[in-house]
């Protein structure tokens, strides 16, 4: 059974925090890849052995959690060079397809928008930590 048959099956909160984004961003970004694949594989190649629906996990998975794509592979049954094609392919696909981009510079600088600001403090404290003794030394 594929991994994202066993994720499609949690509700919307617990999808959001297990891949880092919605089910309906999900969908749009599947829609978006599917029309992509589907000109890549007009032209011919060999068939890839995770459906779609799992590349895209994958993907999300390696940008969420930085886990190495050896690791990613070898967790989806598929080379380490596989993984990162398909990581590599979704990444660029959805960055040219525009549907998900950021705003730019001058969109932000519009005085039109009105935007949300959340502030955390992130200051450092120090750890309290146990002293360590030192031993005297016979000479």
């Amino acid at each position: 059974m594929s991994k994202y048959k066993n994720t499609k099956k949690l509700n919307d909160v617990d999808f959001r925090r297990l891949i880092g984004v919605k089910k309906r961003t999900f969908s749009k970004m599947l829609e978006v890849l599917r029309e992509a694949d589907y000109k890549r594989k007009r032209k011919g190649g060999p068939k890839n052995k995770l459906p779609l629906e799992d590349r895209l996990l994958m993907s999300l998975e390696y940008l969420r959690e930085y886990r190495t794509y050896f690791h990613l592979g070898h967790s989806y049954g598929i080379s380490e060079s596989a993984c990162y094609r398909s990581c590599v392919w979704i990444e660029n696909t959805l960055i040219k397809s525009r549907v998900f981009s950021i705003p730019g510079k001058k969109a932000l600088l519009d005085k039109n928008n009105d935007f949300e600001v959340v502030l955390i403090d992130a200051s450092e404290s120090p750890i309290e930590r146990p002293k360590k003794k030192i031993k005297n030394k016979k000479n």
